[in-house]
């Protein structure tokens, strides 16, 4: 797994995203054993069984104290929801992200996630995905704001009946 986000960071780097897990060397590897275990970290294997992929992932009620506070927008549905944190891969294999997302969204249908504002990589990915910009929230690692996006499975079904 360190060798993944090793990966992301220089990814991220090169793709005008520096700053978000670069300067910190993020994430620490003390919180990947407690993510490992609380039962919160994921892998994705491809199809010889090599982990080409991570990420956290935990649903539940009010789950993310850092989403409690929204600016420039609100969240869309108040009902319990999954959070994926910390998604890298190790750039062996195209859709990675988008697999693990849609992974963590059938687990519960409704994802909270949020991410830097220099990470167009991760934005594009997720309004591709069908998720919408909601606001802006901040998380206790540094002061640079984070663009909190949302999707759900009511919200969907709302719009369409």
């Amino acid at each position: 797994m360190l060798e993944i986000y090793a990966y992301a960071r220089r990814f991220m780097a090169e793709h005008g995203n520096p700053n978000q897990w670069g300067l910190t060397n993020w994430p620490p590897e003390a919180l990947l054993h407690r993510d490992i275990r609380e039962g919160h970290s994921y892998v994705c294997v491809n199809s010889a069984g090599t982990v080409i992929g991570t990420f956290f992932f935990v649903q539940g009620e009010d789950i993310e104290p850092t989403y409690r506070n929204i600016t420039e927008g609100s969240w869309r549905d108040d009902s319990a929801y999954g959070v994926v944190h910390r998604i890298a891969s190790d750039g062996s294999e195209k859709g990675i992200g988008s697999f693990c997302i849609d992974w963590a969204y059938a687990q519960c249908g409704h994802l909270r996630i949020d991410t830097h504002g220099d990470n167009r990589v991760m934005q594009n990915m997720l309004k591709k995905l069908g998720f919408v910009h909601c606001g802006t929230i901040y998380v206790e690692e540094d002061n640079d704001p984070r663009l909190a996006f949302e999707k759900s499975e009511a919200l969907e079904t709302a719009l369409t009946e």
